[in-house]
């Protein structure tokens, strides 16, 4: 039997599909139920994992108490992160909440306090993070092959988030058209618009890259697209300590990232007082410059270890072992990423330079 048993709860985002994948995957992994109000979210779910009727549910109270789960993941809209965490850590059970962490730091700030509540671990996957081009980033910054990080440049994307299905599959203009008026991806209530969908991205694993560097003050400026109440396209300059970073988000990259690289190209420069690291979207080696070799050489991707490839994985490997959630996926990295972006909000808004929201963590 399965050591863990987990269940797939709230179906907006997408990326459930891909998570549900890593469970099954995972040999000590059972998926026990899945749920969500909207019973047709499910169907593609429920056919592709061959899941069983008495495992899928629409009340997400009678799915926990049915199949008392040890972990719970949550895809919801970014707006009710909040909501869906406080109500599974009433339960009892360890969460893994899809990006972005929240839609604003207050709502971040009560569910770190939910899971400190409840004695339970929190942590929130950004699926960058396990792409080895950014674990050996990582690894290489650690080993400090460049330096002090002093500037961080990113830019991500891709051509919009109902362009896509789970597992990337790509959508139909009908599907789209049908979709836009209701999808929470364009409600501003709900949280959407692509600075808090994919900035959260660049100052999350930007935080990590830099050592846990807090800025200053945040610059931003956004798009203001006709009959759209949310942004596709927004610029944050982040002034720290020492030095400036930039990050950029974009819902209408030429091509996809995991199909044909667009221009400008989705991924991370990084900038360090003795070189400079260009790590890109789904590359198989970094870039990098140093004082010892300036012209610049390539730098393969190390091969990825087992905890290092999934949210499933990792947590696993952190509750099996009795180690803390570290990186992009703790709740204290991801805060100041969503610091950064509620203050981007905020500039966007008032059209000026705002004082870093939310203090020193």
């Amino acid at each position: 039997m399965a050591r863990w048993k987990i269940a797939g709860i709230s179906f907006e985002h997408f990326h459930m599909g891909d998570n549900l994948q890593r469970i099954v995957d995972h040999p000590d992994a059972e998926l026990v139920g899945i749920c969500d109000p909207q019973a047709d979210r499910m169907q593609e779910a429920i056919e592709t994992f061959s899941v069983p009727a008495e495992r899928v549910f629409t009340d997400y109270a009678e799915c926990l108490e049915k199949t008392r789960p040890d972990i719970v993941v949550l895809c919801p809209a970014a707006a009710d992160h909040g909501m869906w965490t406080e109500r599974m850590m009433a339960f009892g059970v360890d969460v893994i909440i899809e990006k972005p962490m929240a839609a604003s730091l207050a709502e971040a700030d009560a569910m770190i306090a939910a899971a400190e509540r409840a004695g339970r671990r929190l942590a929130v996957n950004w699926p960058a993070t396990w792409a080895p081009v950014y674990q050996t980033a990582h690894r290489v910054l650690g080993e400090g092959m460049i330096g002090e990080v002093i500037e961080v440049h990113y830019y991500g994307g891709n051509r919009g988030p109902l362009f896509h299905g789970a597992g990337k599959r790509e959508t139909t203009p009908a599907e789209i058209a049908a979709q836009k008026p209701t999808s929470w991806f364009y409600s501003r209530a709900a949280g959407g618009g692509s600075l808090l969908d994919y900035m959260g991205y660049g100052t999350t694993l930007g935080t990590w890259f830099n050592g846990g560097q807090i800025p200053l003050e945040v610059t931003a400026t956004v798009d203001q697209p006709a009959g759209l109440e949310v942004d596709e396209h927004c610029i944050a300059v982040a002034r720290y300590q020492r030095g400036l970073s930039k990050f950029e988000t974009r819902w209408g990259t030429f091509t996809d990232p995991w199909t044909h690289p667009p221009q400008p190209r989705c991924g991370f420069v990084i900038v360090g007082s003795e070189g400079t690291i260009g790590a890109f979207d789904y590359a198989d080696s970094l870039r990098l410059q140093t004082t010892a070799q300036p012209a610049g050489f390539d730098l393969p991707v190390d091969p990825p270890a087992a905890e290092q490839t999934s949210p499933i994985h990792y947590l696993l490997h952190c509750l099996e072992n009795d180690l803390p959630i570290e990186g992009p996926s703790s709740t204290h990295v991801s805060r100041i990423g969503q610091q950064i972006v509620d203050t981007a909000i905020r500039s966007a808004q008032t059209k000026q330079t705002q004082p870093l929201i939310g203090g020193t963590p």
